[in-house]
């Protein structure tokens, strides 16, 4: 656990309540944690999911892997220690979307029960829907949309999750989608289903 500076002196009792910014967006905030396979369709789910809720007045944002590394986390590998360092920070970075009212969908593969775990501690579990994309590692693979399957089973890329470091499919997630069962359009249905927003 981080040691709190004792010359830090938060104001979150000051600033305006999360209920204030709800109420001024019209809506809820709330976290959508897709979590699955690299390739099994998480980011694509994603940016279709946020243009319905554009198109309906819902302001949403997208936290994505491959973006998130390139900014805020592009310091970290994919070690253990990164990768849950990797997942920590995007939780801190989520629950401030949350606070706002905002709806957020976090696209990362985050592997283990234990990461999404702490992601959820960090949010909160009333605000945490864990979406498993659970499209199957023989689809994935066959995508391959960055040939990044190819060069890990070549052993060129280490600590690839399905190939050489595992992956934990979650046992009890609020919505199971896989995208090369389900065309693209239904599984947003179901997305704005769990919302409680009508299709």
């Amino acid at each position: 656990m981080m040691k709190t500076n004792e010359n830090i002196y938060p104001v979150f009792d000051r600033m305006l309540s999360r209920e204030d910014k709800e109420s001024l967006l019209g809506q809820k905030g709330v976290m959508l944690w897709f979590t699955g396979l690299s390739g099994s369709g998480k980011t694509t789910v994603a940016l279709a999911l946020e243009r319905e809720l554009h198109r309906r007045g819902l302001l949403c944002r997208i936290l994505d892997g491959d973006n998130i590394r390139t900014g805020i986390n592009a310091n970290l590998g994919f070690s253990e220690d990164d990768r849950k360092e990797n997942i920590r920070r995007i939780a801190e970075v989520g629950k401030l979307f949350v606070d706002t009212g905002i709806i957020t969908i976090a696209s990362f593969i985050s592997p283990t029960r234990e990461l999404r775990e702490m992601a959820r501690d960090i949010i909160g579990a009333d605000d945490f829907k864990e979406i498993y994309i659970s499209t199957s590692l023989e689809a994935c693979e066959a995508r391959d949309v960055k040939g990044l399957y190819a060069r890990a089973r070549r052993g060129e890329v280490k600590n690839f999750t399905g190939i050489s470091a595992p992956f934990e499919a979650p046992e009890q997630p609020a919505l199971s989608l896989d995208t090369a069962a389900l065309p693209l359009e239904e599984s947003v249905r179901q997305l704005l289903h769990l919302l409680g927003i009508e299709s």
